[in-house]
């Protein structure tokens, strides 16, 4: 049986025609399995893949793999046990979800951060703390797509692709507009 080695990462197919990413086999891995540079796995079509990535890479769902024959392999998120935290409708304030997503920081976990919920691995000492906060706290199979970090490669991609349309940030205002200097 022959192993398809991938060397190459397209952070979201970069490049590619969504017809060929939709096409091509894929592999579904948990977070854990994600991160690593160097894995063995099998495709949806039943094929024995090699993933060798340079170290500090991480692969998201979305993302495609180019093996050394010029063929593609999609990267899915795993469903995985997760907690699943999100406000009370009657008794939280609109801010409590904000502050978990601070204290779950400070630990320097990872942390999916959604508009109305957060997930995190199962810690039962973390879920004591945010049932403490009034929040609502449920066990969950999903996939898994935690935050990357301000210096990560997969924040520069974002903002590479990032289209505000009518203005930007920068030139949107002009100085005179703002008492305070923009540096």
């Amino acid at each position: 049986m022959t192993v398809n080695v991938f060397h190459k990462h397209l952070p979201k197919g970069l490049g590619l025609a969504q017809v060929l990413i939709n096409k091509a086999p894929f592999v579904s891995l948990a977070w854990d399995q994600r991160q690593k540079s160097r894995l063995h796995a099998t495709d949806s079509q039943g094929q024995e893949v090699a993933i060798f990535i340079p170290r500090g890479k991480v692969l998201r769902a979305g993302d495609v793999l180019v093996s050394e024959a010029g063929t593609f392999l999609r990267i899915e998120s795993a469903p995985e046990a997760l907690l699943h935290i999100s406000a009370c409708p009657i008794h939280s304030a609109p801010h409590d979800l904000l502050r978990a997503a601070y204290h779950l920081g400070n630990r320097h976990i990872p942390i999916e951060v959604q508009a109305q919920h957060l997930k995190i691995e199962p810690d039962h000492v973390l879920e004591n703390l945010l049932l403490s906060m009034g929040l609502i706290v449920k066990h969950v199979d999903a996939p898994f797509e935690p935050e990357s970090g301000a210096y990560a490669e997969t924040a520069h991609v974002h903002s590479k692709s990032h289209q505000h349309g009518v203005h930007d940030h920068h030139d949107a205002h002009s100085h005179a507009d703002h008492p305070h200097a923009h540096d």
